[in-house]
C-alpha cells in the first residue's frame, strides 16, 4: 500500500512538474518579449512558434532531472528547506539538460533552413526567467498538496487505522517512521505484544491494548484496517497464529523482517525470477547518478586546478623553501570497493615523519610538522594536490574522508558497518567534516554521517557541502587526516 500511494503521488507531481515546465517556459517567453517591460537590444523579435519548439523536451526533462536530483524520493525527516533546495537545484539540471539537448539538435537534426530561422534558439534571459517561474510554480505546488492532506487527515478523512504486533525495538522503529511520514495518512492506534508493563506502555503516547492473541478483539474495538508484525526473531513462530486470526478479519497484514541490525543502509526488494531477493544495503550513488557525480567531480576539480594555480606555485615553493624533502607527499588510502590508491598532499611535516614513530594519526601541534605545515594542515590547504585525484577518478570531492589501510583494518574490528564507507569514492570533504567530526574526533559518529551521507546522496546535498566547507574551512581548525 505504501509503495503504491507513492508510485501514485510521484506519477502526480511527474505530470505536475512536465505542465508546470511547460507553463513556465511560455511564460517567460510572454514576459520577456511580449510584456513590454524588457527591452529587446539586439537580434530580431523572435516569434513564439520558434520557442513553443522546445517546449516538449523542457517538458520531458525537468521531470527527468528531478528524478536525478531525488525530488521523487521520499525520505525521513525531509523538511520544507530540503524541498525548496531540491526543487532549485532540480530546475538548474533541467534548465541545463534543455540547453544541452537543443543543442545537440541544432548541431546534428535541423536542415539549414530551420537553423536559418532561429528554431531552436533561446535567450539566455528566457531561462534565467524559466527557472525562476519554474522554482516558484513547483515548489508552490508541492506545498499546496502537502498542506491539502494535512487538512485530510487533520479532520480524519482518509487515515487508515494502524495497529502493531510487537512493541519492541523493532515495532518500535515501525512506529516512529509513521509518526515521522504523517504524509501517508497513517494513524498508530497502538501496539499488540506478549510482554505487558514496563516501558512498553505509552511509547510516544501510543498504549500497549492486549496481547498477540487478542489481536482480533483489538482490531475490532480500535476499527483497525492494517496491522503490521513487527517481531523479533525469536517470536517469529507466532507469526502464523497471527496470520490465521486475521485471516478471519477484514485486515491487511504486513510483516517487517526482524533484519534492521544488520541494515546500515537503505534496503531494497529486488526479484530474482519471482523470488523476493532484499538488498540489505543499497546506495542511490549507482548508475546515471554515479555519472552525474563524475561529470561534476570533473568539471569542478579543472576549474579548481586551473584557478588555483598561482596559490598551488606559491605553496610549493614555500614547501621546498622551508624543509628539505619532495613537495608532494605520496600515501596509501583506501577507497570505493576497498582498492587501494596514492593520495596526494603538500608536504606538512619533516621528510621522513614516520620512520622511527610508524602510521600515527596526525594531531594538533604535531611536532613532526614544519612551521608552514602547520600552516597548511590549519587551512587545509595540504589536500588540495587531491584534486588532481579526483580528475583520475581516484576520488570525488565529496565522501568518506579516504583512510590508510594500515587503520582500515584496526577499525573494521573495532567499529561495527565501517567498511560499508567504500560504497563511494572517498572524497577531499565530506559530511562528517563539515559537521565537525574529523580528525582525532569520534570514529563512531564520523561513521554514522558518513552512511547518512551514502545512503541521503543528491546533487543538492553535495552542493552544500561544499559551501559549508567554504564557508566552516574558514572559522573551524583542525586536522584533516
Amino acid at each position: 500500500m505504501v509503495r503504491r500511494y507513492q508510485r501514485l503521488l510521484v506519477a502526480f507531481y511527474v505530470i505536475t512538474d512536465a505542465l508546470l515546465a511547460a507553463w513556465a517556459f511560455v511564460l517567460a517567453y510572454v514576459i520577456r518579449f511580449e510584456s513590454g517591460q524588457i527591452p529587446i537590444t539586439k537580434g530580431s523579435y523572435p516569434e513564439l512558434d520558434a520557442y513553443l519548439n522546445v517546449v516538449p523536451f523542457v517538458a520531458l526533462l525537468t521531470p527527468l532531472a528531478f528524478q536525478f536530483q531525488g525530488v521523487y524520493r521520499v525520505r525521513r525527516g525531509r523538511s520544507r528547506v530540503d524541498d525548496f533546495f531540491g526543487v532549485l537545484v532540480g530546475s538548474i539540471l533541467a534548465v541545463v539538460f534543455s540547453i544541452g539537448t537543443t543543442l545537440y539538435v541544432q548541431a546534428y537534426y535541423l536542415s539549414p533552413e530551420l537553423k536559418a530561422s532561429g528554431a531552436f534558439e533561446v535567450s539566455r534571459l528566457v531561462w534565467v526567467i524559466f527557472l525562476t517561474l519554474n522554482v516558484t510554480f513547483t515548489y508552490a505546488s508541492r506545498e499546496a498538496v502537502r498542506e491539502l492532506l494535512e487538512r485530510r487527515w487533520r479532520a480524519g478523512i482518509g487515515l487508515k487505522r494502524i495497529l502493531i504486533a510487537g512493541a519492541g525495538d523493532l515495532g518500535r522503529m515501525v512506529a516512529d517512521r509513521m509518526l515521522q511520514h504523517r504524509e501517508l495518512g497513517y494513524q498508530v492506534v497502538g501496539f499488540v505484544d506478549d510482554r505487558a508493563g514496563g516501558d512498553h506502555i505509552g511509547y510516544r503516547g501510543l498504549p500497549l491494548l492486549g496481547t498477540l492473541a487478542e489481536v482480533a478483539e483489538v482490531a475490532h474495538a480500535e476499527r483497525v484496517d492494517r496491522l503490521y508484525v513487527a517481531l523479533p526473531m525469536e517470536e517469529h513462530a507466532k507469526l502464523l497464529d497471527l496470520m490465521e486470526i486475521t485471516s478471519r478479519e477484514y485486515i491487511d497484514v504486513k510483516v517487517v523482517p526482524d533484519l534492521l541490525q544488520f541494515i546500515a543502509l537503505r534496503a531494497s526488494l529486488e526479484d530474482l525470477d519471482g523470488l523476493p531477493v532484499i538488498n540489505m544495503n543499497d546506495v542511490p550513488l549507482q548508475g546515471f547518478n554515479a555519472w552525474v557525480k563524475r561529470g561534476l567531480d570533473i568539471t569542478l576539480s579543472i576549474a579548481a586546478i586551473v584557478l588555483l594555480a598561482i596559490p598551488f606555485a606559491i605553496i610549493a615553493a614555500l614547501v621546498k623553501w622551508t624543509s628539505p624533502g619532495p613537495i608532494f607527499y605520496r600515501q596509501e588510502r583506501m577507497g570505493l570497493d576497498g582498492r587501494a590508491f596514492t593520495v596526494y598532499k603538500f608536504r606538512s611535516m619533516y621528510h621522513g615523519a614516520e620512520e622511527t614513530t610508524g602510521p600515527i594519526w596526525a594531531h594538533d601541534n604535531d611536532p613532526r610538522a614544519t612551521p608552514v605545515g602547520r600552516w597548511l594542515r590549519r587551512l587545509d590547504l595540504d589536500e588540495l594536490p587531491q584534486f588532481w585525484n579526483v580528475l583520475a577518478g581516484e576520488m570525488s570531492i565529496v565522501g568518506p574522508r579516504p583512510e590508510r589501510p594500515f587503520f582500515v583494518q584496526q577499525f573494521k574490528h573495532r567499529i561495527p558497518q565501517y567498511m560499508l564507507r567504500h560504497k563511494v569514492k572517498a572524497g577531499i570533504t565530506g559530511w562528517a567534516q563539515v559537521n565537525g567530526w574529523r580528525g582525532n574526533t569520534s570514529l563512531e559518529k564520523r561513521i554514522e554521517y558518513d552512511l547518512y551521507y551514502i545512503e541521503n546522496w543528491s546533487v543538492t546535498l553535495d552542493l552544500k557541502i561544499m559551501w559549508l566547507t567554504l564557508v566552516r574551512g574558514l572559522f573551524q581548525r583542525g586536522v584533516a587526516y
